[in-house]
């Protein structure tokens, strides 16, 4: 169980360690909590063909919807880094149509945190309620 964000972030943290960054060296850890405060991890995985990496909060979020969850208090994203890493287009995108508008904790080895709400990073999103019910059904 997650008490703060201080635990989130350190959870992010230890799954930044298991990151394989071997072509960027650029290291990422995710930490998500679920409405029933377990929490799913996740570090990006990178690969020659670079099209097939795939960044830590997409990793923690199949972890976590592969596992059943299927709601979510919050994300933590941390990084080695000077200005803090904020998820990119794609995770935001995946981090608003499953865990909707969410405080995203952004932090880095340093100390720094920042948090932000999902509807700041993502502004006028995308999701299934622009979608025709009709399509979405078949």
């Amino acid at each position: 169980m997650i008490d703060g964000d201080d635990q989130l972030v350190e959870a992010a943290k230890r799954a930044r360690e298991f990151a394989i960054a071997d072509f960027s060296n650029f290291r990422v850890g995710a930490a998500l909590v679920s409405n029933d405060d377990a929490v799913f991890t996740g570090c990006n995985i990178e690969n020659a063909t670079y099209g097939l990496t795939v960044c830590a909060e997409r990793v923690a979020m199949w972890k976590a919807l592969s596992e059943g969850a299927r709601g979510f208090k919050r994300i933590a994203v941390v990084a080695d880094t000077e200005k803090l890493t904020s998820p990119c287009g794609a995770c935001r995108q995946l981090i608003w149509e499953f865990c909707g508008d969410v405080p995203v904790v952004l932090a880095n080895l340093r100390g720094d945190v920042e948090i932000y709400q999902m509807r700041d990073l993502l502004p006028r999103a995308f999701d299934a309620t622009f979608l025709d019910k009709a399509e979405a059904t078949r």
